[in-house]
């Protein structure tokens, strides 16, 4: 249920930021927009997983939140601050 949540969440933060991109700068920006951001989501679960397989057996600490579950969770707040520090240095440029 958790995993479906944040992926839910990646979905709506795709297709906002290719809405954004596009109303912005045309179409092939939003397109390299969400790209890029599937791009990171795809390298950045592959990096957590192999990161928390240090730390934790497939099990991880229940049956809701497991080792998959947990790597998406810290992917999830990885990129929440990446992207969080990405948009307050495009408002700089605005400004």
């Amino acid at each position: 249920m958790i995993a479906v949540l944040i992926f839910y969440i990646h979905v709506v933060a795709i297709v906002a930021i290719f809405t954004i991109r596009w109303q912005q700068s045309g179409t092939l920006d939003g397109v390299l927009s969400a790209g890029f951001m599937l791009l990171i989501f795809g390298v950045g679960w592959s990096v957590s997983t192999v990161i928390l397989k240090f730390f934790f057996d497939a099990k991880g600490l229940g049956t809701w939140f497991d080792r998959d579950t947990m790597s998406l969770v810290l992917l999830t707040l990885i990129e929440g601050f990446f992207y969080y520090a990405y948009a307050k240095s495009e408002r700089q440029k605005i400004v």
